[in-house]
């Protein structure tokens, strides 16, 4: 039995090196995918416009721009890792305004057909969103870097 947690420890020791290396891919990856996202919106805010405006969004003109210059500002910030927690925030936000507005069926199917929650289109910038929010972006984020910058001027 000892043998077996001895290499249990290992094992977990291993496997929790690996955390800041995750915290710093989640929000690369995801805060490109964001940025590349808003970048099309914005390259395109007429169309949208319209889309949201279909989807009876209140105010449009405005919330169009506004949601692609959070997506593609905010994704760089998330690639950078500056102001994770904010930023991820506010993203996750706008994810579930994604869901409720054009993917509502799949919203409220989230306990009785995960599936359908899952597959759309909002899930994985949702919880990219959430992993940020709740785990932030890790050591080598921007963020870490002011943190331990500040932290002998608080002292």
């Amino acid at each position: 039995m000892s043998q077996f947690l001895r290499l249990y420890r290992r094992v977990v020791s291993a496997l929790s090196s690996l955390q800041s290396p995750m915290l710093v891919a989640v929000p690369l990856y995801w805060g490109f995918q964001f940025a590349q996202t808003g970048w099309g919106k914005l390259h395109n805010l007429s169309k949208i416009t319209g889309f949201f405006a279909s989807l009876n969004i209140p105010f449009p003109g405005f919330s169009t721009p506004a949601d692609s210059l959070l997506e593609f500002v905010g994704g760089i910030l998330l690639m950078f890792g500056l102001f994770s927690r904010p930023i991820a925030f506010l993203l996750a936000c706008n994810m579930f305004v994604a869901y409720w507005t054009a993917d509502h069926e799949a919203l409220t199917s989230v306990f009785s057909d995960p599936g359908k929650f899952h597959v759309a289109d909002p899930y994985t910038f949702l919880f990219a969103s959430g992993m940020v929010l709740i785990f932030g972006s890790g050591l080598f984020a921007v963020d870490s870097v002011i943190s331990k910058q500040l932290k002998p001027l608080e002292q």
